[in-house]
């Protein structure tokens, strides 16, 4: 454990962000899950829908340094791809 004061407040600092970044991460595959449902349930309109909402909060968690730019623009290439795909 920490001795410092310094040191104890990095890890208050550091114990607060992990739990924020892990709710944001969780919302963010939530996103994604919705979309990868429309698209298997077969409902095109739902699921392009799906993805217009998905696509700005994947670009926010690289802003936000929870995902890498590559990263990001693997899963929206990905997403894209199967709802065009479902024509």
């Amino acid at each position: 454990m920490a001795n410092s004061p310094q040191a104890k407040k990095r890890a208050r600092q550091a114990e607060k962000h992990r739990q924020h970044n892990q709710g944001a991460k969780t919302r963010l595959r939530t996103y994604i899950k919705n979309v990868l449902k429309s698209v298997d349930g077969g409902d095109k309109e739902k699921a392009s829908e799906a993805l217009k909402a998905a696509a700005p909060r994947i670009d926010g968690a690289v802003t936000k340094g929870l995902l890498h730019k590559n990263t990001a623009a693997r899963y929206k290439s990905r997403l894209n791809a199967r709802v065009r795909a479902m024509a």
